[in-house]
């Protein structure tokens, strides 16, 4: 007895005597806690405040009249708050989170796990691909984390969510990177890219680290798919490339992100396509339209061609392969390989924003137009890209209804086609068949892909 005794002190010293990472399974098997002392400093809590406008109506929530009278009653502010986390990222506090924790924010205090605060502003920040960079103010000194290659992630390696699910406080969970490539399975705005874990990401987590055994951030945990608001672990972090260009075009002065843009439309291959176009296997975006001045059609691919890989990554849907792209960033060659009239081609094709010309020639009407206070754009590759308009479409963008337009229920991104039967390219037109109009005014607009015929009395 005396001898097993001994034998379990011997092999417990070298435990006590060096605390690190756990780096083989016996290691992992002792619990994770000299990687959650490295890496939990550097997640915050991130609290935001916005005000929005709410309009006072008695027949809010009736199934029927609330549609009716949208716009009747009175207007008067409300604050909401939003809780979230976030990741810090730099010494001088630049910080990670998802767009939803701060979108439209006006106030937004971060919290550290001792507790200090710093109030913090956004400086770059993308709905679409739910993120936004922070800055916190008078910060120095900070605890932060190093972003992975999350080109190098693999399936079944083991991860860390932290976050501050639900309030209640820092809270690490464990689970594995479970899949890799995940496109169009995101909820809310997010549309992209995504590692999957079943690593429990709840609500308050948005925001916070996935971390690998190095306590290095691999991706920023965004979203859970559910049916029944628990986590059933399968939950999606933004992959920390993508954080990377984010920091990258935060740092060089930008507000708005910009990604690449590729001036296409296309879809994935499947078995069937792939064997009408007498391909090995499924794989790959078919192009089935290009714009003139896209980049793609500057070096010679055009509708029929197959995209197969982004830079050596395979890529199978079109929200992965603009993924790739935004990974390379603005000013980049990247290397592609296509399916050409029908042979393997490679080419490097320049990663440009989508180019703002010709010009806008934005306007706004005046109050002696039928449409008054209305502000109205030409159509360029930047404006298509701006409202996801269609490639090839023609006509003028609605930028601001006004109030008038806001009344006749036009939106933002509405692309006017016809007025009182005359066609519509230019801002120019617009202004003159407007000034034109008789007491009745038939306009046809295209939204969403769909012909809309709207007639009003000035």
């Amino acid at each position: 007895m005396f001898r097993l005794i001994a034998a379990l002190v011997l092999l417990a010293l070298p435990l006590q005597a060096e605390t690190r990472i756990p780096q083989s399974q016996a290691e992992i098997a002792f619990g994770f806690a000299p990687l959650v002392k490295q890496a939990a400093p550097a997640v915050v809590n991130i609290y935001a405040k916005r005000v929005v406008e709410v309009r006072e109506s008695p027949f809010m929530g009736d199934p029927f009249f609330q549609n009716l009278f949208r716009n009747q009653g009175r207007v008067r502010p409300k604050v909401q708050n939003s809780l979230g986390s976030g990741v810090i990222l730099s010494e001088d506090g630049i910080l990670v989170t998802n767009y939803h924790v701060v979108g439209l924010a006006t106030d937004i205090r971060v919290q550290l796990n001792d507790r200090r605060e710093y109030s913090a502003k956004v400086l770059l920040s993308d709905q679409e691909s739910d993120l936004a960079i922070l800055q916190m103010q008078d910060a120095s000194d900070m605890p932060y984390l190093h972003l992975r290659d999350s080109e190098s992630v693999e399936v079944g390696e083991l991860v860390l969510a932290i976050g501050n699910p639900f309030g209640v406080g820092q809270t690490v969970t464990s689970g594995i990177v479970s899949g890799l490539a995940r496109s169009g399975t995101a909820t809310g705005n997010a549309r992209g890219y995504f590692l999957q874990t079943d690593a429990p990401i709840n609500p308050g987590n948005s925001g916070g680290a996935l971390v690998d055994v190095n306590g290095d951030l691999v991706g920023v945990n965004t979203s859970i798919l559910t049916r029944s608001g628990g986590s059933n672990g399968i939950g999606f972090a933004i992959p920390s490339a993508l954080v990377s260009q984010f920091v990258e075009q935060a740092r060089a002065g930008g507000t708005n992100f910009v990604r690449p843009w590729a001036g296409m439309g296309g879809q994935p291959v499947d078995s069937d396509l792939a064997e009408t176009l007498g391909l090995g296997r499924p794989g790959g975006v078919l192009i089935s339209e290009l714009h003139e001045e896209s980049p793609f059609a500057s070096k010679g691919l055009q509708a029929g061609d197959v995209i197969l890989e982004v830079e050596g990554q395979p890529v199978n849907a079109p929200a992965e392969m603009i993924y790739r792209m935004s990974v390379a960033g603005i000013g980049k060659d990247v290397d592609i390989l296509a399916i050409m009239g029908g042979e393997p081609t490679s080419v490097r094709v320049p990663m440009i924003a989508a180019p703002d010309t010709p010009d806008r020639e934005e306007l706004t009407t005046t109050r002696k137009s039928a449409l008054p206070e209305l502000t109205i754009s030409n159509i360029n590759p930047a404006v298509i890209a701006e409202y996801n308009l269609p490639l090839n479409i023609v006509g003028v963008v609605v930028t601001n209804p006004g109030k008038a337009g806001g009344r006749l229920g036009l939106r933002p991104g509405d692309v006017l086609r016809q007025i009182d039967g005359t066609e519509i390219e230019t801002t120019a037109d617009a202004k003159s068949a407007l000034r034109q109009a008789s007491r009745s005014v038939t306009m046809e607009i295209l939204r969403g892909g769909q012909r809309i015929v709207s007639r009003f009395r000035i």
